[in-house]
């Protein structure tokens, strides 16, 4: 039996899992790892955590399920998108990574702007103009620690640095190149006039290569860290979104899903980007050769709910369940680190609205829940707008909820297909790629067949037209602060 190890490198943590030669999940493992945030708008990682993540995870998953190193037939990975890890010649990080969630690069995405025009940025890369993209933050790094610029052989992404560190190969694959504002969809390259007219070497930037292609071996001093056997096959994988695209099933045309997770997105394979007149949305690179995932998505999702929890306590779901919707009139802005789809305002604040003295803990919780999901519904009808999107399937940490997947189908007003791996969904996708690369996988109808619907959670009427209403509050609400965050 052969096995192909996935390996789903995300904001809070590294998640290992193993993949027998069907498809079949026989164990995961995560070992966790802090986010910095050393001022307002900033957020960062060390890599050598992520790369001990994925050396502990590795290990550990070996030694439980008792499967000899020679029997993993490839490593692959999945990885958080749109950062940057500046290495130097001897591939050592020079400075904490900035991650996807960093919002401090608003000057030079101005810059970008300027001097490539906003509307041929989103025309070309399928993203409009952000801070939030590896671009700007290249950008900053170059103005504000030019000795670590200048020091810099090589940007690379969460995923590509733990493929650098397996194999001596510094290299990164369409979707996650896709995440940069500097790569152009249509033709599969970087954007060498964007990065001439920004003065940043494409020098710099890792090769390009499918997410299923074969970088390199495993080393024999990574080998010694991580347990694996010297010369086992790494197949590059993919970005975080593309690889939960493919392992929610959603490799034909038009099928859809919904991530609850640290942030959350709603998307649908294309056979074309999606452009938006109002640039509500944008375009990644798929895993699949010539396909495309439109999506939405928000800063903070599993994250802000996670951030309540730090502040007043948990709460279970049944007390959480027992209040009404719309939480007597109570709202939560869900804006704590910015926000992208649909106001792409990187100073967007987080806000209750509508507290009194009557409200208590419970509804300060469900209303954290709803306006995650009143987010979503933006970049639903955003999509919608588009194309009609009639169901979607859930993937994601929120799934675990007994609660937020109904609140989130009530405020759609769809029905959420809820699936037999949904929070290994990322790595199976991440698997995948790793199983056509070697020729394990005979193609990637294998995701849909392996990502079963289970059950299906259907919207009750009487609550999405109660919700209805509340979103359009929702959206005064933030249109009357959003002022105060420009």
């Amino acid at each position: 039996m052969a096995y192909i190890l996935a390996h789903d490198l995300g904001t809070s943590a590294n998640k290992a899992s193993l993949f027998d030669e069907t498809g079949a999940l026989l164990a995961s493992y995560s070992e966790s790892y802090p986010v910095s945030y050393p001022q307002p708008g900033w957020a960062e990682q060390d890599p050598d955590h992520w790369w001990r993540a994925v050396c502990a995870a590795t290990r550990a998953l070996l030694t439980r399920t008792g499967i000899a190193p020679r029997d993993v037939a490839a490593v692959t990975f999945s990885g958080q998108m749109m950062g940057v890890v500046a290495v130097d010649e001897m591939h050592r990080p020079l400075r904490p990574a900035i991650i996807w969630a960093d919002q401090r690069a608003v000057e030079e995405a101005a810059l970008l702007a300027e001097r490539c025009g906003a509307d041929e940025v989103y025309r070309r890369t399928g993203h409009r103009v952000s801070p939030a993209y590896t671009a700007s933050k290249m950008l900053w790094l170059k103005r504000h620690q030019p000795d670590i610029y200048a020091r810099s052989r090589c940007f690379l992404m969460a995923k590509d640095y733990a493929v650098l560190r397996l194999t001596d190969q510094a290299v990164t694959d369409h979707s996650d190149a896709s995440g940069s504002n500097v790569f152009d969809l249509q033709t599969g390259t970087w954007c060498a006039d964007f990065l001439d007219a920004l003065e940043l070497d494409v020098a710099r930037l890792p090769r390009l290569v499918s997410s299923s292609a074969v970088v390199g071996e495993v080393t024999r001093a990574a080998a010694k860290e991580t347990g694996l056997a010297a010369g086992t096959s790494v197949v590059i994988g993919g970005g975080d979104g593309a690889c939960a695209t493919v392992g929610a099933g959603s490799v034909a045309e038009g099928d859809a899903y919904c991530v609850l997770g640290t942030s959350a997105w709603i998307a649908f394979t294309s056979s074309q980007p999606l452009l938006d007149p109002q640039q509500r949305t944008f375009t990644f690179a798929h895993l699949l050769p010539q396909r495309y995932i439109p999506m939405g998505t928000m800063q903070s999702a599993g994250g802000a709910r996670e951030w309540l929890v730090r502040a007043m306590g948990e709460l279970p779901d049944e007390a959480i369940a027992q209040v009404e919707p719309g939480c007597r009139g109570l709202f939560f802005l869900p804006y704590l680190i910015g926000e992208r789809s649909p106001w792409w305002n990187p100073r967007a604040r987080a806000a209750f609205v509508g507290l009194t003295m009557g409200h208590s803990a419970p509804e300060m919780h469900r209303a954290v829940l709803e306006g995650v999901a009143f987010n979503l519904k933006l970049i639903l009808d955003a999509l919608g707008s588009h194309r009609p999107l009639p169901a979607l399937r859930l993937i994601g940490g929120g799934v675990r909820s007994a609660i937020w997947p109904r609140i989130l189908a009530d405020v759609l007003g769809l029905p959420l297909e809820m699936l037999d791996l949904p929070t290994e969904a990322t790595s199976w996708g991440a698997a995948v790629a790793g199983g056509i690369g070697i020729g394990l996988y005979g193609g990637w109808d294998i995701a849909k067949t392996r990502a079963r619907v289970a059950t299906v959670i259907e919207p009750d009427p009487r609550n999405v037209a109660r919700y209805a209403e509340m979103c359009a509050s929702f959206i005064q609400a933030y249109r009357a602060l959003e002022s105060l965050s420009l």
